[in-house]
């Protein structure tokens, strides 16, 4: 854990910064959830999170009984390669991880940019 900066967590996931990462003028988030980690921009993020609200405003199967547990949602990744089947509780899980992510990431670009001033 020495290596990282942990940003935000949940209980599906957490985001963080890898510390040799730290030093680029644009850092990248590294997002880990379900067995799969996304190195993203802080834009790719937000479109993440985008496509998290999109999928969320999909309807599962008319004759789905457990639409919540049921991973019938295709979630729509920012690698155009990769989407995720997720249940409904995943991606609000999902999106909240993302959110609580991008807060803390501005809020600290934030009060940096406010006390260089």
């Amino acid at each position: 854990m020495n290596a990282i900066d942990k940003i935000y967590s949940n209980e599906l996931g957490i985001s963080f910064f890898w510390k040799q990462e730290k030093h680029i003028s644009m850092p990248r988030v590294q997002l880990v959830f379900r067995d799969i980690g996304f190195l993203l921009t802080l834009n790719e993020l937000k479109d993440f999170s985008n496509s998290c609200t999109t999928t969320i405003e999909s309807q599962c199967c008319r004759q789905c009984k457990n639409s919540q547990q049921c991973r019938s949602l295709l979630l729509r990744t920012p690698s155009d390669k990769i989407d995720l089947a997720v249940s409904r509780e995943e991606v609000h899980q999902i999106q909240e991880l993302i959110k609580g992510t991008i807060f803390r990431v501005e809020l600290k670009d934030w009060v940096k940019n406010l006390s260089l001033n």
